[in-house]
């Protein structure tokens, strides 16, 4: 298995799309609408399963979902890169403001809400 960085990622979905030249239909509106599309994609192979009967279609699905998490993956590098946000920066950040919104003590093993 090959780790590569956010960087790296984001440099491979780059070359792919210069290579088409398809910078030219990529605004935000439009990445976002194709990075909810795709996410919807990858709900789609959950749709109408539950317990061990989704376990076992994702375990006999996981090339397909590999794919669609790729697809939701690469429109989010590439409206990051365009917006010219540090993805790494911005989830260590939310991260932590989400450490401070559920603190342990609070939120272990419960998924009620509270204010």
């Amino acid at each position: 298995m090959t780790t590569r960085t956010l960087e790296e990622l984001t440099d491979l979905v780059l070359k792919f799309r210069e290579e088409r030249d398809w910078k030219q239909f990529h605004n935000p509106k439009d990445m976002a609408l194709s990075l909810s599309l795709e996410a919807a994609e990858l709900l789609e192979l959950m749709q109408w399963r539950n317990g061990a009967e989704l376990d076992t279609h994702l375990a006999a699905s996981k090339p397909r979902l590999g794919e669609e998490l790729s697809d939701v993956l690469g429109w989010i590098l590439l409206l990051a890169h365009d917006q010219q946000i540090d993805l790494g920066d911005a989830f260590e950040k939310k991260i932590e403001r989400n450490k401070r919104k559920y603190p342990v003590e609070k939120a272990k093993g419960s998924a009620k809400k509270y204010d």
